[in-house]
């Protein structure tokens, strides 16, 4: 029935194609879309995320921000300054998204059964050397000092307490460790003279040994692993926004080709950051952080936490006998080396 209904509207448009002098045109067929324009831009989402002390450790956070990862990859991010004591805190009571922040808070936080993973390490290892005052000559001059940290617990404290260690001192018993606050806190109790040594990196060693400061030991080259600035995010927001966490390591991937291969934006990336004008020290900083520190990848591994579990693990059974496997979670950081963003930050 249907088909003999149509056979009249048929005949109409044939007759009405012919009186207007031909077929009607038929378009060319077109080639297959690229993948690329094929691609749906994922709709961008706004991500409030913190790091936990203004050093070079952070570099690649800034580049992914500065240099348009971020962007690129649909991800609208807002940078606040958060030391890593309070960074927990505003992770899980939803202030922030992700947390650049010490690997040993996060471990702490967890074995207490805080719901938090870790899904990246930008700075894998010891940055520091320990600066002392011009009257410590020796290791054994260092012992009834004050030496001063971030936070007891924190990365620079359990820095510390490896590095006396191997310096063969008790870190409860030969020195005072002081909690003083931040990297430029401590700077700042190192000039003044309220401590007597503490950690330090480029470019604050620049500062500090103009003002007779010197380094005592140098933990820095023995390149050890260290959960020292870890990429931290709630497990429940991970289980529900994959696909978001999976976008922010992509950035920090990109971002770590792009610092290891562009001095010059990095340099100014840093300027901004730090807040400093001084080359010599922007140069001393980037040299060091990009032949030192920075991973090829934000890869994190449970060897990145062994000094955090043995120096925490001594007072707390908790520390001592979590599972870190419940911490790590290593899969957003393989699946961008898998596509091959470890290689170009295009």
């Amino acid at each position: 029935m249907r088909s003999s209904l149509l056979r009249p509207a048929v005949a109409l448009i044939a007759s009405f194609v012919a009186a207007c002098g031909g077929a009607p045109p038929v378009a060319a067929p077109s080639a297959p879309p690229s993948t690329a324009a094929t691609a749906t831009k994922a709709p961008v989402v706004k991500l409030a995320v913190s790091f936990s002390n203004i050093i070079s450790d952070e570099l690649p956070l800034w580049i992914a921000k500065e240099g348009g990862y971020f962007d690129k990859n649909s991800l609208d991010v807002e940078l606040s300054n958060i030391a890593s004591t309070q960074g927990v805190a505003a992770l899980l009571s939803g202030q922030v998204k992700f947390a650049q922040m010490g690997g040993s808070e996060s471990l702490s936080a967890a074995a207490q059964g805080a719901d938090v993973k870790v899904v990246g390490m930008i700075a894998g290892v010891y940055p520091f050397v320990l600066e002392v005052n011009a009257s410590i000559k020796t290791i054994a001059d260092l012992k009834g000092k004050k030496i001063g940290v971030s936070a007891v617990g924190s990365s620079s404290d359990i820095a510390t307490r490896v590095a006396l260690r191997k310096m063969g001192l008790d870190a409860d018993k030969d020195v005072t460790i002081s909690a003083v606050g931040s990297v430029q806190q401590r700077t700042a109790a190192m000039l003044t003279g309220a401590i007597d040594a503490g950690l330090a990196q480029p470019p604050d060693t620049i500062a500090l040994e103009e003002k007779g400061y010197h380094v005592l030991y140098d933990l820095a080259a023995q390149k050890l692993p260290s959960a020292n600035t870890a990429v931290v995010v709630q497990g429940s927001y991970l289980s529900q926004n994959k696909d978001v966490v999976q976008r922010y390591v992509d950035s920090l991937t990109q971002a770590i080709v792009r610092e290891r291969n562009d001095k010059p934006f990095s340099l100014t990336v840093l300027q901004k950051y730090l807040k400093i004008d001084d080359q010599k020290a922007l140069n001393a900083a980037y040299d060091f952080y990009s032949k030192s520190v920075v991973p090829l990848t934000p890869e994190v591994r449970t060897d990145h936490f062994v000094d955090s579990v043995i120096t925490l693990g001594a007072t707390n059974e908790k520390v001592k006998t979590f599972d870190l496997a419940k911490l790590i979670d290593n899969s957003f950081v393989q699946d961008a080396v898998k596509r091959g963003l470890d290689k170009t930050d295009k």
